[in-house]
């Protein structure tokens, strides 16, 4: 508060006060967690359920790198068709108010593409690069397992510090949902591989 002199009279004035609109923030903070997370997750997820039935790092590696460009792809695809509806939706309805002239600030479908693409890739790199150089199949699987939880828990306390929520509640929350996908994925392939499908 600014105080000023009038008269002989204190005057209190306030101040402009930046505030800052998290709701905002959680839009990209959104897609950047959700898209490195699923490349995280899904990748892992895959590579897990292949080397429930196949031991070798090679059909391992490849699965991880079909999991990485498919899932870039379709999450740039995904976010290009979902905002781009936004996009017309919101530029319609500035056009019914006859107001058009903030349409810079609708967001923007392509920027949004590349960044869940670029996203996801990030995140599929993390059991990508923790399986590419071990040979052996079970520490392969236990370091690919280790990595990523580490990845998860980084990623659910980096979501929880850009969106102020509780920090311990959020990071466990993505690493036993991971655990579950990835333990989910080996058991039930592994057991469509006894079964002979």
């Amino acid at each position: 508060m600014d105080l000023e002199k009038q008269e002989g009279v204190v005057v209190v004035t306030p101040e402009e006060v930046e505030v800052f609109d998290y709701a905002k923030r959680a839009q990209w903070l959104r897609a950047a967690v959700l898209g490195a997370n699923d490349g995280l997750l899904s990748t892992a997820s895959l590579m897990m359920g292949v080397g429930a039935v196949k031991q070798d790092v090679k059909t391992m590696i490849l699965t991880g790198v079909a999991g990485l460009v498919a899932g870039a792809c379709s999450m740039a695809i995904g976010e290009f068709v979902s905002v781009y509806s936004q996009y017309d939706i919101e530029l319609a309805q500035m056009k019914r108010e006859g107001n058009t002239q903030d349409k810079n600030k609708l967001p923007n479908p392509y920027t949004a593409a590349m960044a869940s693409a670029v996203a996801f890739s990030v995140g599929a790199l993390v059991p990508l690069l923790a399986a590419a150089f071990i040979k052996d199949y079970k520490v392969r699987l236990a370091v690919v397992v280790a990595v990523v939880s580490l990845a998860l828990l980084v990623f659910g306390g980096v979501g929880a510090v850009l969106g102020k929520a509780p920090f311990v509640k959020s990071s466990l929350r993505v690493l036993i949902g991971g655990w579950l996908a990835m333990a989910v994925t080996f058991g039930l392939t592994k057991l469509a591989g006894h079964v002979g499908v």
